[in-house]
């Protein structure tokens, strides 16, 4: 990811139901959320959603498919990764004390549930 992509995605985020509806759609995991009930998560309208999707689909945070009569959104998780590579990229800096809660963060939010219970 390059500045100009970075700059895309973080004006992707910048409002409040499309923030809302990447959350909702990691939080979905890879089957994702149909669209009225992604709507239903975020607090809005699914015409309005519709809106705030295809700006998010455009920045590349999003993917949809159908399945029967349904639209299901899914995370782009390849970029969302990208994005957070871009943003730790230079991090540390010969400290790696700094980087180590972001790290220690999603080594633990990415632990399948039956690791997390032994660990």
């Amino acid at each position: 990811m390059d500045e100009r992509q970075a700059l895309s995605v973080f004006a992707a985020l910048g409002q409040e139901h499309r923030l809302r509806a990447v959350r909702a759609l990691v939080a979905a995991g890879p089957d994702g959320l149909a669209a009225g009930v992604l709507a239903e998560a975020v607090g809005t309208a699914s015409n309005n959603l519709s809106f705030h999707l295809k700006e998010l689909s455009h920045a590349g945070l999003i993917q949809s498919r159908r399945k029967g009569k349904s639209v299901i959104y899914t995370a782009a998780y390849p970029a969302l990764s990208d994005l957070i590579q871009f943003l730790m990229r230079d991090c540390c800096q010969g400290h790696p004390e700094v980087c180590t809660p972001a790290v220690v963060a999603l080594a633990t939010c990415c632990t399948p549930a039956e690791d997390a219970a032994h660990a």
